[in-house]
């Protein structure tokens, strides 16, 4: 069994995809990772408590991609836009809830900035050029976002990834 810090923001994690941040209560947090509210109060004192670990497991997200990034353009080119191309993982599931704190709990946009930035960290340390990295990251944080809501063309998707690293090739 996960721990209870775990389950609890487990629990978070889909009542804010279930009903969004006016149903993610305490109470029902508490109910939805089978703790009481007193448990749920000694791991986070407060619900923004509770928002700040979702995005704390958000950033650990980032820092271990960065430090997973091959160090050659062409590798870690790759590497991003192939992790592009899926949404289905624990971690994008943080990321959908995470999202859902937008507008609503005003620290959210700037810690899913920097969540973006340690994603590709790795990525403009490899690249060096910073338009090129960007360009990348651009590109394959919109494959990401046809990933997530499931509307990706596979085929063009591919042909899209290639014409990327074709401009590697040529920068």
């Amino acid at each position: 069994m996960a721990p209870t810090r775990d389950r609890i923001l487990d629990a978070l994690q889909d009542v804010l995809l279930e009903d969004g941040p006016g149903g993610a209560t305490l109470d029902a947090v508490a109910e939805r990772a089978g703790v009481s509210k007193g448990g749920l109060l000694y791991h986070f004192r407060s619900k923004d408590d509770l928002f700040e670990g979702l995005l704390d497991r958000l950033d650990a997200g980032g820092v271990a991609a960065d430090a997973q990034c091959p160090t050659d353009p062409d590798g870690a080119a790759r590497w991003f836009l192939d992790g592009s191309q899926t949404a289905d993982g624990p971690e994008e599931r943080t990321l959908l809830a995470a999202l859902r704190l937008l507008g609503t709990y005003p620290p959210a946009s700037d810690r899913m900035a920097r969540y973006l930035d340690d994603w590709a960290a790795g990525l403009r340390r490899a690249i060096g050029d910073p338009v090129t990295a960007r360009l990348v990251q651009l590109v394959g944080d919109g494959l990401f976002l046809h990933a997530l809501l499931g509307s990706g063309d596979a085929p063009l998707d591919a042909r899209v990834k290639d014409a990327v690293r074709a401009l590697l090739d040529r920068a």
